[in-house]
């Protein structure tokens, strides 16, 4: 029996890791050759793109060259640094810009002071030029930090090419010439960012805030991986081309496409393995394993019944001829037993702690002696009577003998007291609910009757305490601990007040159905059986006292 079990788990166990491990291996071996092929990829688009802008960068600095010894450029920009708020200044530095623009052909043309704060500026658009002055497009511009780059002006974004304009040793200023960033030109999907925002993308049908989602955790990242739309991408930043401060262009290349038709050979290859062995596998395992299952079923059936009981049976012998299964349902047999045995004297050490504890209390007062008693078997009657469930009709009846369990926190000067207790007298006794709950909720065997202890002075209508709980929001059970503690309280003699009879009682009941009281507890209170032990007792009581 036990070699039987043992060479199961030798030859089915290894070999399925193995084999797992081995599918394991070779697809992270072939993704890993595939994902360094499509870096390089990534890495030779790059190059290329690096050399398309330093091309442009190196055409538009020799036109910058020549533009910045004009000397007439120069003066108008050093009358603009000393006047830089006449406007006249401006303009007939932006109107040299405007005509070194239209006939060079530029997109843009600007001069900034040494501080990289533009000074005057030109845009060409659809063959109109025009220049920056009464316009807000200086706002937020300022090139000290990168003279080279990108740069967005009115909606669109430039790449810039600067030359220092020098007036003998003296930096007077800049000037910067741009072209608008064609994302035309770039192979493969691409972003630009600024400031970890997505400014610009060439891939089809994918809006910005999409992208902008998806690319955010790859903003200090030299390489990352994005998922778009349910496809995996590897993006890589455009390296070693400066493209202004906070500009990022990445490249995305499409990982499932690379990766896809290897990983389906591989499969359909493992596949064909990995029945062929889990066949063989199979038909070992069942004949090896089939003296084990059956017993191993009739334990679990038999744990599952105990779950639902809630109760730990003891399984009858020779269940099984495996030594291993029989010394285990032994030593279940044995543990059930102690089990049982330890839950009974609990139950029964709980049971009469809880009776001990609502003696003690109802002996603190002699006119409310046995009060939680009665509260608790007219309780469990009521629940009884709405056919509530067995463990709820136990849990009214012991939330019911403790609900008064937090008066041991109130002094017997207000208990006791002769007459009607002040709005400060009463606001401390309200505190009892409360106090009760705090006794209580450390012991776990308790935790059943805190909303009973806490809640039995829930109004209906939301005017009680501690809470001011409406409705149902008050559990059943202290619903009717409210209905019966209100009518034990009326139907006792107390210092400033007789005690009310039983029909008296019922009529202030029925009149506060709905507001202090749930109605429909009212109810069942109102035609719970006459010979129920707990009302004939009570009302044998209140009969005796009118007599």
């Amino acid at each position: 029996m036990r070699f039987r079990t043992r060479a199961f788990l030798c030859c089915f166990i290894p070999f399925a890791l193995l084999l797992a491990g081995s599918f394991w291996m070779v697809q992270n071996l072939v993704q890993s050759t595939v994902r360094e092929g499509v870096r390089k990829s990534l890495l030779e688009r790059h190059q290329e793109v690096a050399l398309a802008l330093a091309k442009s960068d190196l055409q538009n600095s020799r036109f910058l060259k020549v533009v910045g010894e004009n000397a007439a450029l120069k003066a108008g920009v050093q009358l603009l640094l000393s006047y830089p708020h006449d406007p006249q200044a401006q303009r007939t530095v932006e109107d040299q810009l405007s005509e070194l623009c239209g006939r060079m052909g530029f997109a843009l043309l600007m001069v900034t002071s040494p501080d990289g704060i533009p000074l005057a500026g030109a845009l060409s658009s659809g063959g109109i030029v025009r220049p920056f002055e009464g316009t807000n497009l200086f706002e937020g511009i300022n090139l000290k930090a990168s003279r080279t780059g990108l740069v967005m002006l009115d909606g669109l974004t430039y790449q810039l090419a600067t030359w220092s304009l020098d007036q003998g040793d003296e930096n007077i200023g800049s000037l910067s010439v741009g072209e608008i960033f064609d994302f035309s030109g770039l192979t493969g999907p691409t972003v630009l960012l600024h400031d970890g925002h997505v400014l610009k993308s060439n891939i089809p049908d994918i809006g910005l805030p999409e992208l902008d989602a998806a690319v955010s955790h790859c903003l200090n990242a030299a390489e990352c991986d994005v998922r778009l739309r349910g496809v995996n991408y590897i993006s890589e930043p455009l390296q070693h081309v400066s493209l202004g401060d906070g500009y990022i262009l990445r490249s995305l290349q499409n990982l499932d496409a690379a990766v896809g038709p290897v990983q389906t050979l591989l499969k359909n290859a493992f596949g064909s393995v990995a029945l062929g062995a889990v066949l063989i596998a199979l038909i070992v395992s069942i004949v090896s394993a089939d003296s084990i299952v059956q017993p191993i079923a009739t334990v679990v059936a038999h744990l599952q019944q105990a779950e639902k009981t809630g109760g730990l049976m003891e399984f009858r012998s020779g269940i099984s001829g495996v030594m291993e299964i029989r010394r285990l349902i032994e030593s279940f047999n044995r543990a059930a037993g102690a089990i049982r045995e330890g839950r009974e004297n609990l139950t029964l050490a709980y049971v009469e702690f809880v009776q001990s504890l609502a003696s003690a209390l109802d002996a603190r007062d002699p006119y409310t002696a046995g009060h939680s008693h009665r509260v608790s078997e007219m309780s469990r009657a009521i629940a009884r009577a709405m056919q509530l469930s067995p463990d709820i009709v136990e849990r009214v009846r012991v939330g019911a003998l403790l609900h008064d369990i937090g008066k041991i926190g109130i002094a017997d000067s207000l208990l006791r007291k002769p007459g009607r207790l002040t709005a400060e007298e009463f606001a401390i006794i309200s505190e009892h609910p409360v106090i009760g709950r705090r006794i209580l909720e450390g012991v776990h065997g308790f935790s059943p009757y805190l909303a009973a202890v806490e809640l039995h002075h829930e109004n209906w209508d939301g005017t009680g305490y501690p809470h001011g709980q409406a409705g149902e929001e008050t559990p059943i059970d202290a619903r009717v601990i409210h209905v019966t503690d209100a009518y034990d309280a009326m139907t006792t003699d107390r210092p400033y007040r007789a005690a009310m009879t039983h029909d008296e009682a019922m009529t202030t009941l029925q009149a506060n159905a709905g507001t202090m009281f749930d109605p429909e507890v009212v109810r069942w209170f109102a035609s719970v059986k006459t010979g129920e032990p707990a009302f004939l007792a009570r009302q044998s009581a209140l009969s005796g006292g009118r007599s």
